[in-house]
């Protein structure tokens, strides 16, 4: 027997709602521009992108890689155009709340990201600009 589509919709729906409920609701993330030949990219990948899932900052903005096209990209929520790589571009609710452009190194990315990620931590004492408010 074929099930009608009414009956596999609810079905379905059983069986996924449970599965989304359980899910943790991500509203930031981190988008990596990347572009292949990149050193300063592949540097990353080796250095922090082993690790970066299970920090505090991974939790709180799963990172999401972006082939950066030539030409760079605008709009879709960024402030100004993407044009380097490797560009790390913080984004909440679609909108971006900071970057850091270029990596040289882990304390220089940790750092940086620290403070981007405190945006979005606490956005009542922190300004969009990463300065504490008084």
């Amino acid at each position: 027997m074929i099930a009608s589509g009414r009956y596999r919709a609810g079905l379905a729906a059983a069986f996924t709602l449970p599965l989304l409920l359980s899910l943790p609701a991500v509203a930031a993330e981190l988008v990596m521009y990347t572009r292949n030949g990149c050193p300063f990219c592949v540097r990353f990948e080796r250095e922090i992108a082993p690790v970066y899932a299970r920090t505090p900052e991974g939790k709180a903005a799963p990172l999401r890689r972006i082939n950066l096209p030539a030409g760079g990209v605008r709009g879709e929520g960024l402030r100004e155009p993407v044009i380097a790589t490797p560009t790390f571009v913080l984004v909440d609710k679609g909108e971006e709340i900071g970057r850091i452009t270029g990596y040289l190194n882990d304390d220089m990315f940790w750092g940086l990201l620290g403070r981007l990620v405190a945006v979005i931590e606490s956005p009542d004492q922190v300004q969009r600009s990463g300065t504490r408010t008084q």
